[in-house]
């Protein structure tokens, strides 16, 4: 799981960043402003990526989805790019839990007593 989370979060960096670009666009917005919640955010995906496969990270994660889809609001696009970045992330838990249990389930199985 930590291998999938971790490439969904490294790309949502970037598009955070990518983001702050758009958003610095706009007149009603102050450069600094833009970059210091940017910078948090993409700090956040940063770190999220060591604190995975901790309790709450998980949750963690998801409430960086919402904070991207929120964002929509000052760069809509990211109305669009959240919701797709949130559903890759369902993914990545969902598919990812899926993995490390066949993982799981493939070691017991191969260090188990030979029956041959």
């Amino acid at each position: 799981m930590r291998t999938l989370c971790a490439s969904t979060l490294i790309g949502e960096f970037f598009v955070i960043g990518f983001a702050g670009l758009v958003a610095m666009k706009d007149p009603d917005l102050a450069t600094g402003t833009v970059w210091t919640v940017c910078g948090i955010a993409m700090f956040l995906s940063a770190a999220l990526c060591g604190v995975i496969t901790r309790p709450g990270g998980v949750a963690l994660g998801w409430a960086l989805q919402i904070l991207l889809i929120a964002s929509g609001v000052f760069v809509p696009v990211m109305f669009l790019l959240g919701v797709m970045f949130a559903a890759v992330w369902w993914a990545s838990v969902h598919y990812g839990r899926k993995i490390d249990e066949a993982k799981a389930l493939f070691a017991a199985r191969t260090e188990g007593p030979d029956t041959a």
